[in-house]
């Protein structure tokens, strides 16, 4: 139903966020083919995923923790294939990476206090309360980071949400880390 879209076939605002993601990625994700349908929607989910890489307070790795943890909630299997990508390429260990793809603890203890903040922000729609807070804070984050989680899931809730819509197909480098969401 969703076009993938090209430098030929893309609304010009579009262009800029395609050469962006092939700069970035060394080709031109299915995400962003469908995305570039929206100049804004590109540009917002290109700014996001920028800020929440770049600019949170989080490691790399517990950005991907917490975009995993969406990925898993939202059932969006193009995303899970892509971040498992980008954690193997990180070097994350491969127990976390594979506990994310199941929804299952982490055996950090810190990282899984981040695992749970982000799981119940998304199952409460926010409205977590001050013991969930309290628990974050106390595993050793900072309430900027508490806020930098809901960069993280903003991003993911854009492309979650899009891959859903759109069921994009899992491109030809995430192949190997397919994953189908759990029956519910």
């Amino acid at each position: 139903m969703f076009t993938y879209h090209d430098k030929n076939t893309a609304p010009t605002a579009s262009i800029p966020f395609i050469d962006g993601a092939q700069a970035m990625f060394g080709f031109v994700p299915n995400l962003h083919k469908i995305l570039a349908e929206s100049p804004a929607a590109h540009e917002a989910y290109s700014t996001l995923y920028k800020l929440a890489t770049e600019k949170t307070s989080l490691t790399p790795v517990e950005v991907q923790i917490v975009m995993m943890t969406s990925n898993y909630h939202n059932r969006c299997h193009y995303c899970m294939a892509g971040h498992s990508m980008i954690m193997t390429m990180l070097k994350a260990p491969q127990d976390i990476i594979t506990a994310l793809r199941e929804g299952k603890p982490l055996a950090d203890t810190k990282l899984e206090a981040l695992r749970v903040f982000a799981r119940k922000l998304l199952e409460e729609r926010g409205h977590v309360g001050d013991e969930a807070l309290n628990a974050f804070l106390a595993a050793g984050y900072t309430k900027a980071q508490a806020l930098d989680v809901l960069v993280c899931l903003s991003t993911k809730v854009l492309s979650n949400f899009t891959n859903a819509l759109a069921h994009t197909e899992v491109d030809a480098p995430m192949k190997p880390m397919a994953w189908a969401p759990p029956a519910v």
